[in-house]
């Protein structure tokens, strides 16, 4: 399937977006609850492929989940009679493994083409430190594969990632091993477990070394208690179109209820960096995640050097945050880049292809990519293989907009998993 974007150059965008619920905290609203004791609401729950995978997921354990109420299983799932299926979801893959480990039974976690070239050891060779068992083709490297779980000791990680998804892992095995788990990360990884952890009666202490080192020590086992969650707009999907209403002139968007949380909200430092336009009003605090309205306005842009550690708070937005990069004067740098070869594609060679789609010329050396700013408008047609991508796929439309020729997108289905309504939100700001 391909998607023909035929939008000049000089067209602005202007006028408000809303843009869907975050789904990273839609992921942890659910399978938390889903393992705490009690029930929960979760309002403004993200619809999408992604989340659909987790809901099955956890309906094949036990939980039930109606209509945004989740009742929980207070700490014991029941076994699953057949495989649960993930679909593209890393997050549920990674989550389940950590939850899974630490119950009773047997359990065979399974995903698509892209989901089943996806790391997984970073996970499995830890917990099996902890007592966990894992089988598979891989040994449990790799989706497909079976967790044979049981009683956990905790034990330290050490993970050279920093990671969220590893971190929750670790912490969901935590709370149900004996012991004390100490983790460690190079940097503070997205923090929305921390933060629902401790609001759900999790018990922990977290703190930040000289050099950034993370670490997190946990005693269990520890019981969640169920909680309301009301999910903010998500700033990843935000970020296309403050990318699109940066670089695009007279642009103006509003962007209400966005999460604004400061591990994720690398993209809007690294544009202000750039010189944008970018405004944050009335911010407030929503179920323990800050948030805020956000307006963006059209600002000439320059080059700027994106370390590793603000690097990890925008990870997710990289894809988009090259196109920003290929319209900006001057040259931009991002290093420590090589975590995004085995995101749902090689989004390494995305970026590249976006920027020099966009006009910019780019390349990769070592842990970095550098793209110097465009020159002239193309006028060819951007043509793009979003290898079921979803983020590369939404930040090709976004690099069709400054192309005169518009844009060929293949795989723009993938856009379902995180945000099914983005064709139709884009096309009506293009009107």
């Amino acid at each position: 399937m391909s998607t023909y974007l035929q939008v000049p150059a000089s067209r602005p965008l202007v006028g408000t977006v809303e843009v869907p619920p975050d789904k990273s905290i839609s992921h942890r609203a659910l399978i938390f609850n889903g393992f705490a004791s009690g029930n929960a609401t979760i309002n403004n729950l993200l619809v999408s492929a992604d989340l659909a995978s987790t809901a099955e997921c956890l309906k094949r354990i036990g939980v039930s989940i109606e209509e945004g109420k989740v009742y929980g299983r207070a700490g014991t799932f029941q076994a699953p009679t057949q495989p649960l299926d993930c679909g593209n979801s890393g997050t549920t893959l990674r989550l389940l493994i950590g939850l899974l480990a630490g119950q009773p039974f047997l359990s065979e976690l399974q995903g698509d083409e892209s989901l089943q070239g996806r790391p997984m050891g970073r996970v499995t060779d830890h917990l099996r430190r902890f007592g966990a068992r894992f089988e598979g083709p891989t040994n449990g490297r790799t989706a497909p594969l079976h967790i044979i779980g049981g009683p956990l000791i905790n034990q330290g990680v050490d993970s050279p990632i920093a990671s969220a998804q590893v971190k929750t892992a670790m912490m969901l095995a935590g709370i149900q091993g004996e012991g004390t788990l100490r983790f460690s990360e190079p940097t503070v990884s997205r923090d929305h477990t921390e933060r629902m952890f401790r609001a759900m009666g999790i018990e922990f202490n977290d703190w930040v070394d000289e050099d950034g080192t993370h670490f997190i020590e946990l005693n269990g086992p520890q019981q969640l208690k169920c909680i309301d969650v009301d999910v903010p707009g998500d700033i990843s999907s935000a970020a296309f179109f403050i990318v699109a209403a940066s670089i695009i002139p007279d642009s103006n968007l509003y962007i209400p209820h966005v999460g604004i949380n400061p591990t994720r909200s690398g993209i809007i430092d690294a544009l202000l960096n750039m010189g944008g336009s970018i405004e944050i009003t009335n911010t407030r605090t929503v179920s323990g995640e800050p948030v805020g309205d956000i307006r963006v306005r059209h600002a000439p842009l320059h080059g700027t050097t994106i370390d590793e550690t603000l690097f990890t708070r925008m990870i997710d937005e990289v894809p988009v945050f090259a196109i920003a990069a290929a319209m900006a004067a001057g040259t931009t740098t991002v290093h420590g880049t090589s975590e995004l070869r085995v995101k749902e594609s090689n989004r390494l060679e995305g970026c590249l292809s976006l920027a020099r789609g966009a006009g910019g010329l780019a390349r990769t050396e070592e842990d970095a990519l550098t793209i110097q700013g465009r020159n002239s408008t193309p006028k060819a047609q951007l043509v793009i293989d979003a290898r079921n991508d979803h983020r590369i796929a939404m930040s090709a439309a976004i690099a069709g907009l400054v192309n005169e020729g518009g844009a060929a997108i293949s795989g723009i289905e993938s856009i379902q998993t995180s945000f099914p309504a983005f064709l139709d939100t884009l096309g009506s700001l293009c009107e």
